[in-house]
């Protein structure tokens, strides 16, 4: 990803065909997302996320609310381990901007979140047989980020 795009032709809107792979070493795939943002006639910064691919999408659908639900969790703490059997080892969708307005400068970037894996604080724990504080945060859910596509009517 990256780069600009000019004038859009008329009745046309952007689309962008997105793929991720999980690294062979960590957790499967959770979802990618495109994150628009654009400015408003005031001068207001605005952003919006689309969840464009999931793992599991035979067992998750987005609610009424658009929202999609978490992919769970398989982490075991006091191991420091996970299990691949939740999220996808690759996602592939083609979106499309269902809000483009052709007059609005805007741009958009693609997130791809992982399943839930041990953080260090777990392995860390494991190593040295210590019992963390329950403030210490256990677990991440690493992300990857594009390089924005600038649309500039």
């Amino acid at each position: 990803m990256g780069g600009d795009l000019q004038a859009a032709p008329n009745g046309k809107a952007p689309n962008f065909l997105m793929a991720a792979v999980k690294d062979p070493y960590s957790g499967n795939l959770d979802r990618i997302q495109i994150i628009k943002g654009w400015m408003d006639k005031k001068g207001q910064l605005h952003e919006k996320v689309y969840d464009v691919a999931w793992g599991d999408a035979d067992k998750r659908q987005p609610g009424s609310d658009g929202k999609l639900p978490p992919v769970g969790n398989t982490v075991d703490i006091k191991k420091a381990t996970w299990s691949n059997t939740i999220g996808d080892p690759e996602l592939i969708a083609v979106w499309e901007d269902p809000d483009f307005d052709p007059a609005q400068k805007a741009f958009y970037y693609a997130r791809v979140l992982e399943i839930p894996t041990p953080r260090w604080t777990a392995y860390d724990a494991k190593r040295f047989n210590v019992t963390m504080s329950k403030e210490v945060p256990m677990t991440t859910q690493e992300r990857a980020y594009t390089s924005p596509i600038w649309y500039t009517p």
